[in-house]
């Protein structure tokens, strides 16, 4: 007679052999990122509240590596110690702990614990980048463009190019936006980034708390060039780089020196914005070669020189007033100049997306005499 025995319910000495294993990894990667320096993986932190960001992210860091430690442990463990073997019987039974109180009870308490801990501690350091409304605080704004960011400052007339200034010490509000297509803007040295979408503002907030130079720097592809909007690359082909400009952060003496020469140096500029034309542009005096460039710097990111069906974002746009498969625009007007100029002047929105208008994209009417200049050039 088969003698039929009951399931084990004990893990056995070599399970809490192996916990003690990994309880001791665990702590050490707890350890690890509590103590060693985050140089590592990111550059000094240079405003506040990266401070507060980088104690958050040694807390991911080491809860998340501790986890992952113990996940990974236990799996390990349990294929080589309760993997089946040939003398088992077909129908053995592994260790039978289905319905054990205290342990569902510990691995549902301490992952909750967690959740809670990192989402309170999430939104406190949220709230003090997008919410919180410092005293005396400055409102600057910096705008991208394909393929370099200005900046706007009050009592500046017109747009800021090359450096940004902040003084140091003083709480920033800084507005971001965009003037083509989206780009994102980030200072890893104050672990701060931001998207910069057209036709909308985001806003984050900080102090500079370190004298210095940082780089600035795109982190949404946003076109042909986009490598190029790095502060960490200063030249490109042996020339430097338009595209590599820097937050400067001064001593607040050294920062109204720049900001006095900055208002003498744009007493006369315009604060216009961009704005749709009104009425119908003129195309006379379209100059293709000048159009070729201005493609290149605005269009090429959505568009290709090629056939209709070849999209990036939008449809090729080579052939475009001769092309017998497609004789209408997305909008359903005939291919012509006037009517592509109308697109280029108001923008579109349809299934096959959005372009933005002429505001957006910061067109003068010159500008889009120029482009369907050399859109009827390719034949």
């Amino acid at each position: 007679m088969v003698e039929n025995r009951a399931p084990a319910t004990t893990l056995g000495r070599g399970f809490w052999i192996a916990t003690t294993v990994i309880a001791l990894l665990a702590l050490a990667a707890i350890v690890f990122w509590s103590y060693t320096s985050l140089r590592i993986v990111m550059p000094p932190v240079a405003a506040q509240p990266g401070g507060e960001i980088d104690v958050l992210f040694r807390f991911m860091a080491a809860t998340a590596s501790a986890i992952m430690i113990v996940v990974a442990g236990y799996l390990i463990y349990f294929m080589i110690a309760f993997r089946a073997r040939k003398t088992d019987p077909p129908d053995a039974i592994g260790v039978q702990i289905h319905d054990n109180h205290k342990l569902e009870l510990w691995w549902t308490i301490i992952p909750t614990l967690l959740v809670v801990i990192l989402s309170v501690w999430s939104v406190k350091v949220w709230y003090a980048i997008q919410i919180a409304q410092p005293t005396n605080g400055l409102v600057v704004e910096s705008i991208g463009h394909q393929w370099y960011f200005t900046f706007r400052y009050p009592q500046i007339h017109g747009e800021i190019t090359g450096e940004m200034h902040l003084p140091v010490n003083q709480p920033v509000v800084m507005n971001v936006t965009s003037a083509d297509v989206i780009h994102s803007f980030w200072v890893p040295q104050f672990r701060l980034k931001a998207d910069m979408v057209p036709g909308l503002i985001n806003t984050i907030r900080f102090t500079p708390t370190k004298v210095g130079r940082y780089p600035i720097v795109c982190t949404e592809f946003c076109g042909t060039n986009h490598g190029l909007m790095s502060g960490n690359m200063p030249t490109w082909q042996g020339k430097p780089n338009p595209g590599a400009q820097y937050l400067v952060v001064d001593t607040p003496a050294d920062f109204e020196k720049w900001y006095h020469g900055w208002q003498v140096k744009n007493a006369h500029a315009s604060d216009a914005i961009a704005t749709v034309s009104t009425g119908t542009i003129s195309l006379a005096g379209g100059d293709a070669k000048a159009g070729q460039a201005l493609f290149a710097q605005k269009c090429s990111a959505c568009h290709a020189i090629a056939p209709f069906s070849q999209r990036v974002v939008g449809p090729g746009l080579k052939g475009l007033l001769d092309d017998p498969q497609h004789p209408n625009l997305v909008d359903g007007d005939k291919a012509t100049p006037a009517n592509i100029a109308t697109i280029l002047q108001n923008g579109y929105k349809g299934d096959i997306g959005q372009m933005p208008n002429q505001a957006a994209n910061n067109l003068s009417d010159k500008d889009i005499a120029n482009l369907v200049a050399y859109l009827s050039s390719l034949k």
